[in-house]
């Protein structure tokens, strides 16, 4: 019996971790079952197939050689130009190659991950019965949803900028359309289309198209942002969105839910991220930086959690099973959204590959800072996140359900604030007064009850005004001084935010305090008078060093 030669190829180990290495003998030529593998991997992340080679039960593989190498990659040549043996050839001449182990030839060939435009890759000529994928198991043969799946994805055209002809505009939610009009226009001030009707919006950013019958309709990208939930399913009958946050122990299922089939609100896209992204970002800690005389309250990782809801969004295929679903919890936050991923998983954290699923909705995002267009979406998560939480974030396929995740786990740390001040646009134009002082306000705005807060500074104001009463919308702030101060909610909202700052026993000025509230430091040092009259605060100090502590 001939040794066994264990074979020592370099890019083994690579191949073999993601499952994307296959061992045939091919003793008797070339064996049909290669194209099955060649098929797996081109529908899947690629792989390496080995003829002339055996698996061991251990999974280590040895050579057995081939009698004549080259005629069976002449073989090969020949059959993966066939379109009756497989529907596309993928290879080049560096990815197919004969290696020689201790005096055994073998051949290599190295099948690249398909371009979308390409798949599905199928055996002979039908492909429900020839379209394969690799998972964990080996290779398994694609369902027809699973084929039709690929079949959508190859299309030039973005998925959901199909024109849904049967559907007129009273599939939209009105409430809806104004509040992204809104957001549109704080954003865009002066924006020539904040002057335009609705219709005539609504087709400029890609919501609607001209029918041939001369009138609107709705685009998928339309239909999925602005409608109703109930004409949305008329179009995707799998639609469903769903975010869940179980923060407490482990009897409970969630602590929150929100589900676009409840009926209480229009269950479309755009309101289910406007409802959703201020609960991911409720319990994270917000660190005191000013950018001139204004406070910076959108840090990095409130920026990422919102691009990551958003990349769910337009990766997703709304036509797939088991919906769209954000969980929150302690341990972090998973992202999952239907459909398979459209560029490498390699290629999506390096970043600079953008294929959307959704680009019309990526370009309705995007108009109102929702959404990366450079393909640097996936990267600048990881990048990010792992800076912050010192933990790596995950991104992976679960095949035959199509399914990509994406998962931010914390590892048990809280956000690294310092890291955190590295990563701010423009850290040039930025001023830290304090860190510690940063990261002592970042802890009370948690702890510290601020609506409370706010209710006992209203109550002992009513006091005051019972004994000087208001002149209009003005405040008496001495005795002898009526300043023309703000309304009254907007001062009472200040004035919590001093106490909140000083909460920890911070004794402070009246300089470092305007900037905390974004106010000149005349109208702060009323502002600190008045909390003095209110006894909430103490003044320590002559005029020019004053300085300020709860009382």
């Amino acid at each position: 019996m001939a040794k066994e030669e264990t074979l020592q190829y370099d890019r083994i180990e690579e191949y073999r971790e993601g499952n994307q290495l296959e061992a045939k003998s091919a003793q008797g030529g070339m064996p049909d079952t290669l194209w099955d593998s060649y098929s797996a991997f081109a529908n899947t992340d690629g792989g390496c197939i080995l003829l002339g080679v055996k698996e061991r039960e251990d999974h280590s593989l040895y050579v057995v050689g081939l009698k004549d190498a080259e005629k069976m990659k002449r073989d090969f040549w020949n059959a993966v130009n066939n379109r009756q043996k497989i529907s596309v050839n993928l290879m080049t001449e560096s990815r197919v190659h004969i290696e020689n182990v201790n005096g055994k030839d073998i051949i290599v060939l190295e099948v690249p991950r398909a371009e979308r435009t390409s798949r599905p890759v199928y055996k002979g000529m039908d492909p429900r019965k020839g379209t394969y994928r690799r998972n964990h198991e080996g290779d398994y043969l694609c369902s027809l949803e699973e084929v039709s799946a690929m079949f959508r994805d190859a299309a030039l055209t973005s998925q959901d900028a199909k024109v849904l002809k049967e559907m007129d505009l009273t599939v939209f939610c009105q409430d809806t359309i104004h509040a992204y009009r809104q957001v549109f226009q704080n954003i865009h001030p002066n924006h020539t289309w904040n002057r335009l009707e609705d219709e005539v919006f609504l087709r400029r950013i890609g919501a609607t198209a001209m029918g041939d019958d001369g009138n609107y309709h709705p685009t998928a990208a339309g239909l999925l942002i602005f409608g109703y939930e109930y004409e949305i399913v008329r179009e995707f009958p799998q639609y469903f969105l769903d975010y869940q946050e179980n923060r407490q122990m482990a009897s409970t299922r969630w602590t929150d839910r929100i589900v676009s089939t409840s009926g209480d609100w229009s269950g479309n896209v755009f309101d289910f991220m406007y409802k959703v992204v201020p609960k991911l970002t409720a319990d994270l800690k917000v660190p005191f930086v000013l950018r001139g005389m204004q406070r910076v309250d959108d840090p990095p990782v409130h920026k990422i959690l919102r691009e990551a809801i958003t990349n769910a969004c337009v990766h997703a295929d709304f036509y797939g099973r088991r919906g769209l679903v954000i969980n929150k919890n302690h341990e972090g936050y998973v992202f999952a959204n239907p459909g398979n991923m459209r560029v490498a998983k390699k290629e999506a954290i390096e970043g600079g590959m953008s294929d959307p699923r959704n680009g019309v909705m990526l370009k309705i995002f995007s108009l109102i800072n929702y959404g990366e267009r450079a393909g640097s979406g996936v990267n600048s998560i990881f990048n990010v996140w792992n800076h912050v939480y010192h933990t790596p974030a995950e991104i992976y396929e679960e095949v035959g359900v199509d399914r990509v995740i994406v998962s931010l786990p914390n590892g048990g740390h809280e956000q690294d604030m310092k890291a955190m001040l590295e990563l701010y646009d423009h850290p040039e134009e930025l001023t830290f007064p304090n860190t510690e002082m940063s990261d002592k306000l970042s802890e009370n705005v948690q702890n510290v009850d601020k609506l409370a807060i706010k209710q006992i500074i209203g109550d002992k104001l009513a006091i005051i005004q019972q004994k000087e009463p208001e002149t209009g919308d003005k405040i008496t702030i001495t005795p002898k001084t009526n300043d023309n101060l703000p309304k009254k909610d907007v001062i009472v909202d200040k004035l919590a935010d001093i106490i909140v700052f000083l909460s920890s026993n911070i004794e402070s000025n009246s300089t470092v305090i305007s900037q905390l509230i974004g106010k000149s430091k005349s109208t702060t040092k009323n502002y600190l008078t008045l909390l003095v009259r209110l006894g909430l605060i103490e003044a320590h100090g002559g005029n020019k060093n004053r300085t300020y502590i709860i009382k």
